[in-house]
């Protein structure tokens, strides 16, 4: 695989309170020295000079659509996409045609990422057969072929038995549930968060209590079966609340929010742009204030993408018509860069133990440091570089984003996977 040499780089790693300027000596994948003026021979040297050398981000939701949804999203596409981003290792989540509810799609989506992926790939076993909440999928067997965690993908495990059942076969195998929390029921039609901006655009609203009570069910029964809960895309702040009370109670539970629940909320939804159409949806200016407490506090401890590419044909339609979703692999750490560390709420190794060790720590993986004798999965940023983001240069094959025009302040430069140069300084979207 050959050797690497990244000089004169400020080197963060959260795992080990590391934050120093220092070049860091890679061999045959493996991070082998860092120390000051290393000078040992490399097949490449990278000058990074007022850059930054990153734990490679970790991705906890990412819906990459293939087999089945390619006119969206391909596992070649979407990984390509993640290593823009800054991304090593992303979570295939199963809402795939056929689902990833058995080990033979489970396989298929493995044998796929090994031929066409740009980064690591862990695929996500459904915790129900068809993604329908009413029969087990077989979770032992999908465990077994690779599955490193399950989830009901985008929505939630309608039955509460099922739920309680699948996260007890989810501890027998020491994997983690990804929750995504909204009741039907409750949500019924609606395409914006309920208040007065739904309102004010004639739209039918989703109510915070849609997330928080299937929060509130999913940490009382991980709680009674002591299995491990992540929840995904928290948007409000009851569910905020009731997070950090089962934390405080004991349950063992995490959760992650999305870079579009802090830099954006329902008064930004200008001109029926169905690209501000997601689930959860944008919610107001007090839970966006809240979200970014949360993560300074530690209640949130993992920032995910909720990577949802969805072509034009299903957002150029009316409103409350179009597909639910956003991308997010290719911007989420420009945009969080820019609302938080650039704003004082996280610092850059803040940011980096959300968006790496800690998603690590989640799906039990030994990604999200870069200490010695560990994989070289790292991502290498300019906290300097200011740009404005142009959605038409997406290298995915969907450009689903509310923030085309976004003026961000800093950019990946380089992403290793393995020790290996997968993406450097390439970006059409200036």
């Amino acid at each position: 695989m050959g050797s690497l040499l990244i000089k004169n780089s400020r080197i963060i790693d959260p795992a080990n309170k590391v934050d120093k300027i220092a070049d860091m000596y890679i061999s045959d994948g493996i991070i082998e020295e860092i120390s000051e003026n290393i000078e040992k021979q490399a097949d490449r040297v990278i000058n990074a000079e007022g850059l930054c050398t990153l734990p490679g981000f970790v991705d906890l939701n990412t819906h990459l659509k293939e087999p089945g949804g390619e006119k969206h999203e391909t596992i070649a596409t979407g990984t390509l996409a993640a290593a823009i981003g800054g991304y090593t290792t992303v979570c295939a989540m199963p809402d795939t045609e056929p689902v990833t509810d058995n080990e033979i799609v489970v396989t298929y989506v493995k044998y796929k990422a090994e031929k066409e992926a740009t980064v690591n790939v862990i695929p996500v076993g459904a915790l129900t057969k068809g993604l329908e909440g009413d029969e087990l999928a077989d979770i032992g067997r999908m465990a077994q072929a690779g599955a490193g965690a399950f989830s009901e993908g985008i929505k939630s495990v309608k039955n509460a038995s099922q739920m309680k059942i699948a996260l007890n076969y989810s501890k027998m195998f020491g994997l983690p549930v990804l929750s995504i929390c909204e009741d039907s029921q409750l949500a019924g039609k609606g395409s914006v968060n309920a208040g007065d901006n739904a309102s004010l655009l004639g739209l039918k609203g989703i109510s915070h209590d849609a997330e928080e009570i299937m929060v509130a069910r999913d940490t009382i029964l991980a709680d009674s079966v002591k299995a491990q809960l992540h929840i995904c895309s928290v948007s409000t702040k009851g569910s905020i609340d009731l997070i950090r009370f089962a934390k405080q109670k004991g349950v063992n539970v995490t959760c992650d929010i999305d870079p579009h629940h802090i830099a954006l909320c329902d008064e930004d939804i200008k001109d029926y742009d169905a690209n501000f159409k997601m689930r959860p949806p944008l919610r107001s200016k007090e839970d966006v204030e809240c979200l970014k407490a949360a993560l300074k506090e530690g209640v949130v401890d993992v920032i995910a993408t909720a990577h949802t590419p969805v072509h034009a044909d299903n957002k150029n339609c009316e409103f409350e018509n179009a597909s639910d979703g956003v991308v997010g692999l290719e911007t989420s750490f420009a945009v969080c860069y820019t609302e938080l560390v650039d704003k004082g709420i996280l610092t850059l190794s803040e940011l980096a133990e959300k968006m790496s060790l800690n998603p690590s720590k989640v799906l039990h993986i030994d990604k999200g440091t870069l200490g010695i004798g560990k994989t070289a999965d790292i991502t290498i940023i300019d906290p300097n570089e200011e740009y404005t983001v142009n959605t038409v240069g997406f290298v995915g094959k969907s450009n689903n984003s509310p923030f085309n025009g976004y003026n961000a302040k800093a950019r990946v430069k380089y992403t290793i996977v393995n020790g290996k140069t997968v993406m450097e300084d390439r970006h059409d979207n200036r």
